[in-house]
């Protein structure tokens, strides 16, 4: 496995504007989020508690899912009534141009006070990043907490193959990894031949991306000894300006 290319707190920025992705490890996390280990302990139940995702047209029975909106603005974050996850095909040519009902995230989850400041500190980098949009507008979010398991063998993060999300900030945080190989994160040039490759194994590591630059995907992971079970937890959260996409009238 290729080991992640982090990024220092004091140079991740530098590095989403020099190649549209940077890697922080956990406890840079932390340390710019204002998370801390017990509050985001707090948040691991519910992905043992993911009902499965009914929407995949591959047939497979791999992905458990939850998914939430918000707005985040000025500082502040507001749950939005729950609306359906939607993207066009041109992002998404296998599930693109459905409306999909996933599971909401738990209210507890919700109002978990790192699951909050991690959304906020998304927004912060957001304002960074895309200086062109209007200072205190609103940035249009979604969190979907993931589940591939191997239960059938193998597992997709990604069945959709590498994509953009048709957002502008998405962020990609490794929950858990138990008893699986693959799962591999692969981050290309949207317009070049550059790529990089490596493997999320640290719990709350994450990738920073630019979607306006960059397409990825994941490997498929399968049980590390044969016959066994394991699983991928994910966390991925993005953000939007102008509005969250919804189908075309």
């Amino acid at each position: 496995m290729f080991s992640p290319p982090f990024s220092t707190p004091d140079r991740y920025l530098q590095d989403l504007a020099a190649r549209g992705f940077a890697v922080l490890d956990a406890s840079a996390m932390q340390a710019l989020s204002g998370t801390t280990e017990a509050g985001l302990a707090a948040l691991l139940p519910d992905w043992d508690l993911l009902p499965p995702d009914e929407y995949l047209r591959d047939g497979g029975r791999y992905r458990q899912r939850r998914h939430a909106s918000f707005i985040a603005q000025a500082g502040d974050v507001r749950d939005v009534p729950y609306r359906p996850h939607w993207q066009p095909v041109d992002y998404n040519a296998l599930h693109g141009g459905m409306q999909r009902w996933f599971a909401p995230v738990a209210p507890a989850t919700l109002a978990q006070p790192d699951w909050r400041a991690l959304l906020r500190w998304l927004a912060r980098v957001a304002d960074i990043i895309h200086p062109a949009h209007v200072a205190g507008e609103p940035w249009y979010g979604e969190a979907h907490q993931f589940r591939i398991d191997t239960e059938g063998g193998i597992g997709r993060p990604t069945p959709e193959g590498a994509h953009r999300d048709g957002v502008d900030v998405v962020a990609v945080f490794l929950v858990a990894r138990h008893a699986i190989k693959g799962g591999e994160t692969r981050v290309f040039e949207l317009d070049g031949p550059q790529g990089q490759r490596f493997t999320l194994e640290q719990p709350w590591s994450v990738l920073l991306m630019d979607d306006e630059r960059v397409i990825h995907e994941s490997t498929p992971i399968q049980p590390a000894e044969e016959g066994g079970h394991g699983h991928r937890d994910t966390l991925v959260v993005t953000l939007r300006a102008g509005g969250f996409l919804d189908p075309v009238a």
